[in-house]
């Protein structure tokens, strides 16, 4: 079983960054997809970002050019680097990683974007 640790996560102004990070207890010899997905209260959980094995990547149209995601293959850890946030990118952001016929889940990372 593979167990993600999420980093990153915090309080910023509107307009400002953070960098979100997800480290895996072990390394796996292959990953199929490793993504970020955001949750508020009241609301489904949605797929913010993610990046598939041959390195390409999809992005909610709500981010696109403003998150970024990669990764490191060496240590199979993933990114979101979050850039002119706003308030509506308030939530709890959660990694995903997709193994094989399993997925694992970071434990969410809240991410508070203030006015």
């Amino acid at each position: 079983q593979v167990q993600l640790t999420e980093s990153g996560g915090g309080w910023v102004q509107a307009g400002g960054s953070l960098r979100l990070s997800c480290a895996p207890s072990r390394n796996a010899f292959r990953i199929d997809a490793m993504g970020w997905y955001r949750q508020v209260v009241g609301n489904e959980r949605e797929l913010v970002a993610v990046i598939y094995f041959d390195g390409s990547t999809k992005y909610a149209d709500s981010v696109t050019g403003r998150f970024t995601i990669s990764r490191n293959k060496l240590r199979d850890t993933v990114y979101l680097q979050m850039n002119n946030l706003r308030t509506e990118d308030t939530a709890v952001y959660y990694c995903n990683y997709k193994i094989r016929s399993s997925e694992f889940w970071g434990q969410g990372s809240q991410v508070t974007v203030s006015s």
